[in-house]
C-alpha cells in the first residue's frame, strides 16, 4: 500500500462524509483548472501562428499546442486517479458502517 492511499480504522461520521464531498468537489474544480489552462495555451498557440509581424517567434505555436495536450491529459489522468481512490474510500467506509450498525 502506498503512502498516498487513504486509510481509516473507525466509523465514519457526518463530518468525514462532508470532508469527502469537499474533496470530490475540489477534484472536479482542479480538473476544470487543467482544462482552462489547456484552452489558454491553445489560444496562445493560435495567436502565435497568426502573427505576421513576428515570424521569428512562430515556433512557439507548436510548443503551446503540445503543452496544451500534455496539461489536458495530465489533468484528466489525475482526476480519474483521485476519483477511483475516493470511490474506493467511500465503498470501504460504507462497508465499515454496515458492519458496525445492528
Amino acid at each position: 500500500m502506498s503512502q498516498s492511499d487513504f486509510q481509516h480504522n473507525k466509523e465514519i461520521i457526518l463530518r468525514d462524509y462532508l470532508a469527502l464531498e469537499r474533496t470530490r468537489l475540489a477534484n472536479e474544480r482542479t480538473l476544470f483548472s487543467y482544462i482552462r489552462t489547456a484552452l489558454y495555451l491553445t489560444l496562445g498557440g493560435i495567436a502565435f501562428m497568426e502573427m505576421e509581424d513576428f515570424k521569428s517567434i512562430k515556433w512557439l505555436a507548436p510548443i503551446c499546442f503540445i503543452l496544451s495536450v500534455v496539461i489536458l491529459l495530465t489533468g484528466i489522468i489525475k482526476y480519474f486517479l483521485m476519483k477511483r481512490r475516493l470511490k474506493k474510500f467511500y465503498a470501504t467506509s460504507h462497508s465499515l458502517k454496515t458492519h458496525i450498525e445492528p
